[in-house]
């Protein structure tokens, strides 16, 4: 009995509310132990509390196919079959962002085409985290408007199919929407005009007395600069003449040192090269002599 729907419940899409859930989902969350303890008589007024204790959100995962809380909640959802002004405020909820992610989807599931258009789409300016696990029952985060993107153009979304929804442009030419207005068109506009001051504050001519002003102390820059850059010069210069002789014989000696290292690898390269050809020749020589004996012979 735990497991049927009520009585009173509606049929959805044409067919019973927990069938838009696979069978196979749908029997491995009547055996799993959250929905024996937690979903038990559950009614509209308790699935608040049991939504506000979600930390993620997921359909199945692992190799049994194990369900996570939020699916299972979502089958409760369809059992209980809720009014549609509980659902409203569970996506209106702004303080739990679970409970919202779980009026969402059971919105989805179950509302027309223009509804999902209509309490869906204000949720796209959300850009709150959320944990989901996947199938290998790892955690990743998604944002609330990717997740919100994903109900409204995704087939599959937490391992559940997802009916079908007519697209906004065949709604919005019949005159059932409005066009869509985004909360970027605003912000786009007041760049737009902010824009449009710059180039007029751009395009004025400078006054008279601030070119003036500029044009000196452009001038005594460069003349500061200019001066600093002599004064540098010279005292380099008298470095130079004010060196004594051991100063000099050492930087010599130093720089002789900084050379030799090269020059005794070339002398070297040029010892092995000679060495080389030597023996080449050496070799040569031994090898024709060798030859013109073993001729005489035969």
């Amino acid at each position: 009995m735990a497991n049927r729907t009520l009585k009173d419940a509606k049929n959805i899409h044409g067919t019973n509310p927990q069938y838009l859930i696979e069978k196979i989902i749908r029997s491995r969350i009547y055996d799993s132990q959250y929905w024996k303890e937690s979903c038990f008589a559950l009614t509209a007024e308790l699935m608040v509390d049991k939504a506000m204790e979600l930390r993620f959100i997921g359909g199945v995962f692992g190799g049994n196919i194990k369900p996570t809380p939020f699916i299972c909640l979502v089958l409760k959802f369809l059992q209980i079959q809720p009014e549609k002004d509980i659902v409203i405020e569970f996506i209106k909820n702004e303080e739990f962002k679970y409970v919202r992610a779980l009026g969402a989807f059971y919105l989805r599931l179950t509302a027309s085409a223009v509804d999902c258009y209509k309490y869906l789409e204000p949720l796209y300016n959300d850009y709150r985290k959320l944990r989901r696990q996947n199938r290998m029952g790892h955690y990743e985060i998604v944002h609330m408007d990717e997740f919100i993107d994903e109900l409204l153009r995704e087939e599959r979304v937490c391992d559940v199919i997802l009916p079908r929804i007519q697209k906004r442009s065949v709604l919005e030419e019949s005159g059932e929407l409005d066009p869509k207005v985004s909360l970027l068109d605003d912000d786009l506009d007041q760049e737009v005009m902010t824009d449009d001051e710059d180039t007029e504050k751009i395009s004025e001519p400078p006054k008279h007395s601030s070119s003036k002003h500029t044009s000196s102390s452009d001038h005594r820059r460069r003349s500061r600069s200019r001066s600093t850059s002599r004064e540098k010069y010279k005292k380099s210069k008298d470095r130079k003449r004010d060196e004594s002789p051991l100063r000099k014989k050492y930087r010599e000696e130093r720089r002789e040192r900084k050379r030799s290292p090269n020059r005794d690898r070339r002398r070297s390269r040029s010892r092995s090269n000679e060495r080389s050809r030597n023996y080449d020749d050496r070799y040569h020589h031994k090898r024709d002599r060798s030859y013109e004996r073993d001729r005489r012979r035969y």
